[in-house]
Order: structure tokens, then sequence, then C-alpha cells
């Protein structure tokens, strides 16, 4: 089991805010970024950071956007589409999310927006 399934969700997501807050981003933007991936409302995650959830329990209770398999790339050297652990793949998935929004990404394609059908 790795050591980030135990942390507290509430000690990463300042973390996550002031990556994209540098970067020219809001904690606004962050939180839509959260709650397309985890399935959550706004309420559901702020209970999740006030009563200390682990990253475990974070995403254990989250039903997970059906788009999430959309996510590929690299975070910390790893392909995320290869990540065989489901926790650990959620995790990266949210870590490239935030890679990509801190990029300046639209957020459009940072949460794999269908492109619009053109009719013919």
């Amino acid at each position: 089991m790795s050591r980030i399934f135990g942390i507290e969700f509430a000690a990463l997501y300042p973390l996550y805010v002031a990556k994209v807050e540098r970067k020219g981003r809001s904690a606004e933007e962050i939180d839509e970024v959260i709650l397309w991936l985890t399935g959550f409302d706004q309420a559901t995650l702020r209970r999740h950071i006030e009563k200390g959830s682990t990253v475990e329990q974070f995403f254990a209770d989250a039903p997970m956007n059906p788009n999430a398999s959309l996510i590929t790339g690299v975070v910390c050297g790893v392909r995320v589409e290869e990540i065989e652990d489901p926790l650990m793949q959620q995790i990266r998935y949210l870590d490239k999310l935030v890679d990509e929004l801190a990029k300046g990404k639209a957020m459009e394609k940072v949460l794999r927006a269908p492109l619009p059908v053109t009719g013919e």
C-alpha cells in the first residue's frame, strides 16, 4: 500500500490550489476539476475535507466520472492509462488534471469535453 493512500485529502487540497494559483488559475477551477473527476458536489467535497478523509476514503466514496478513462499522458514518469492499481490511477488522474490546469489548458480540454458535432 502506498503512503499516499493514508494521507488526508485535506493536506493535499491546498497544495493543488497553490499550484494552480501560482500559474494564474483559481481555487474555483480546481474545485471544478475535482468535482468533474469524482462526481461529487461541492458539499460532498467540503465534507471530505472537513472530516479529514484519507485519499483512500475520498476516492472510495467517489462515483468517478465515466470519462475519466479519457485522461491520458505522463505523471511522474508513468503513463496514467497504464497504472494497474485503480486507486493509484485515480490519484494520478487528478494529478494529471491539476497539471493541465496549471499549464494553462482550456477548461473544456481539461474536462475532456466532447467536440461539438457539426451538421453536414
